[in-house]
């Protein structure tokens, strides 16, 4: 049996020390009232998909979901995958692959949820496509910062991906905040400040129909304009777009193309160009390799809904995410002399590839981009895809293997509007080629 407690007799409290507990309750008060919430640093479960709230500014009443893997890194990337109109968060969690690569490879992934009737991320008003203006992007920074604040992430490893009005945020995020960004992904989008209104409306139809045309340099003073003053780097981009798209018309792509490259300082011109899967157009500037300033995928007969399982993991590698990165090769290991026979509106180009590397090339693919007005009719040698624009131009049977020193010749008939140049670069297998 444990002993009875010795009662010790309560005595009354003398007036001073009420008087001291009268002047201290509202100083504990207010240091209660004033500490930070808890939920600002409390961790969420792991491997479930969970709401976050009182995550700091939120003009626009956003909602903020985030995953974190079991095995979450020590200073983790940050992923933020921005949903389509109509859709949200804990859609945008189960229709991609984000969360199950993010258990592959230890990164939290953040998933805005607009709450707005419309379900689509304000990329419109003025006070999205400025700096903290308001709306939208200040709210989804504030998710970034709660995540950073929590779990120590790495700064220097926040990206952005988003499909449709997502697309358009990816845009906007990385414009607004260029020193928090490393590099986007955007399915199906628009330029930066394409969809700006001033009516209140979140719908630009001349920007959805593909009909807003600028130079690349006022298509990247557009995104200079976000952060007046702004100079130190600027995070690289990669583009999604499919030729057949009905809800944002195809021309967005190559003003996408225009604003980053501008951006980013790359010139126009390709440094690369292949097509990693069928009726895949894949064009790089900048530099060769999986993490150029600027990346764009053009998918042949494709409509609006761009996005497919397995892209993520494409994403991931363009952000550096995956684990590994593919070596640049080298440049100089091939050579290209191209000629044009024109006529009226049509020519005739004669390519000849060579080797001049110390490897036998076993199968190759020629990128290259025709001058604007030119279509290609017809071609031997080589398949050509797309007819115009940027055109990969792979081996036939016969002459797939390509020893040191070796050359073959190719050729192809177009139309044109005009300019009958032959194409001013090329790439081989990805290398960028000299040419004479």
């Amino acid at each position: 049996m444990f002993p009875t407690p010795h009662r010790t007799a309560r005595r009354p409290l003398r007036p001073a020390l009420l008087a001291l507990l009268a002047a201290l309750l509202p100083l504990l008060a207010a240091t209660v009232l004033t500490a930070p919430a808890a939920s600002a640093r409390t961790q969420v479960p792991a491997a479930t998909l969970t709401e976050v709230t009182d995550f700091g500014p939120n003009p626009s009443g956003l909602q903020m979901y985030v995953y974190v893997p079991q095995g979450v890194t020590a200073h983790p990337a940050v992923v933020v995958a921005v949903h389509y109109c109509t859709g949200s968060g804990p859609a945008m969690y189960s229709g991609t692959e984000y969360a199950s690569l993010a258990d592959r490879y230890g990164f939290i992934v953040v998933y805005p949820s607009v709450t707005r009737a419309s379900k689509c991320f304000d990329v419109s008003s003025p006070q999205a496509l400025r700096r903290d203006g308001g709306s939208d992007p200040v709210g989804i920074k504030s998710m970034v910062d709660w995540v950073t604040r929590t779990y120590d992430a790495d700064r220097s490893r926040i990206f952005a991906t988003g499909i449709s009005s997502g697309a358009m945020m990816t845009n906007v995020l990385l414009g607004d905040y260029p020193d928090v960004f490393a590099a986007g992904a955007a399915f199906a989008g628009v330029p930066f400040g394409c969809f700006a209104t001033t009516d209140g409306s979140e719908w630009n139809s001349a920007c959805a129909g593909g009909t807003v045309n600028h130079t690349p340099q006022q298509w990247g003073d557009l995104v200079r304009g976000a952060y007046p003053g702004y100079t130190g780097p600027r995070p690289r981009m990669q583009l999604w777009h499919g030729t057949q798209d009905d809800t944002l018309r195809y021309p967005n792509f190559g003003e996408e193309i225009e604003q980053w490259t501008d951006v980013l300082g790359t010139g126009q011109t390709p440094a690369a160009t292949d097509s990693p899967a069928a009726g895949w157009t894949r064009t790089r500037y900048g530099s060769t390799g999986d993490r150029a300033p600027v990346e764009a995928i053009s998918l042949q007969g494709t409509g609006h809904n761009v996005y497919a399982w397995g892209m993520g993991a494409r994403v991931l590698t363009f952000f550096g995410l995956d684990g590994g990165t593919t070596p640049q090769p080298p440049a100089g290991a091939c050579k290209v002399t191209a000629t044009t026979s024109a006529w009226n509106t049509g020519l005739t180009a004669s390519v000849t590839i060579t080797n001049t590397g110390t490897a036998t090339v076993n199968g190759w693919r020629l990128g290259f981009t025709l001058p604007a007005g030119q279509t290609i009719t017809n071609g031997w040698g080589a398949t050509y895809a797309p007819a115009s624009g940027a055109v990969t131009a792979t081996n036939a049977a016969y002459n797939a293997t390509l020893a040191p020193n070796a050359s073959v010749t190719i050729g192809y008939q177009a139309t044109h509007s005009g300019n009958s140049a032959a194409p001013g670069s090329f790439t081989l297998d990805g290398t960028v080629c000299t040419t004479g």
